[in-house]
């Protein structure tokens, strides 16, 4: 009686047959080098259905196969998602829409415009810069402060039909000449 022959493997590429989590090692826009949990280093196309960029570190899901390797998914990643649209782009939401960032929120463009039936705005600290600026408030403008101060570099004009100022303590006019009537 003869042994039996060994069972040749079927196929040498599915010794490198792979799906699961792998390490980047060498970042890339289209190809990064992977670590697979085996220790075996891959080089992976990036396949995503979306325009990320893996980073250093990042944990990508992997598949791979006759010694090609994809890069199908981000498990726990830190790279950077950038889109870019050659035309008009219209984001609408039936519900609310939020946009937060933990470090930041920017918007750029040579015209920003925000139409809302009501606008608030919550900050600790606001700066505002402008070379001009232009308020329109068609019924009552109320400021309420702690304090308040303001510096103009040149000539100041205030115009209304009645002004009145109240003052609990001291009021002071400080000028060189004061005109009156």
């Amino acid at each position: 009686m003869t042994a039996p022959a060994p069972t040749p493997i079927r196929d040498a590429a599915r010794v490198e047959d792979y799906l699961g989590p792998a390490r980047v090692t060498l970042p890339g826009e289209r190809e990064v080098m992977v670590t697979l949990p085996s220790g075996q280093e891959a080089l992976a196309t990036v396949a995503l259905a979306y325009p990320y960029r893996p980073a250093l570190g990042d944990t990508l899901l992997v598949i791979g196969q006759g010694g090609r390797h994809y890069v199908i998914g981000v498990i726990e990643g830190s790279g950077a998602l950038a889109m870019a649209f050659a035309g008009d782009v219209n984001l609408h939401a039936s519900g609310r829409l939020t946009l937060s960032a933990d470090e930041g929120v920017t918007l750029r463009g040579p015209e920003v415009e925000v139409r809302a039936r009501s606008l608030s705005v919550l900050a600790e600290r606001s700066v505002q810069k402008f070379t001009s600026l232009l308020q329109r408030v068609r019924e009552l403008f109320t400021v309420q402060a702690g304090e308040a101060e303001t510096v103009v570099a040149g000539g100041a004009l205030h115009r209304a039909k009645r002004t009145t100022i109240l003052s609990q303590e001291t009021v002071t006019v400080d000028g060189e000449t004061i005109l009156i009537g």
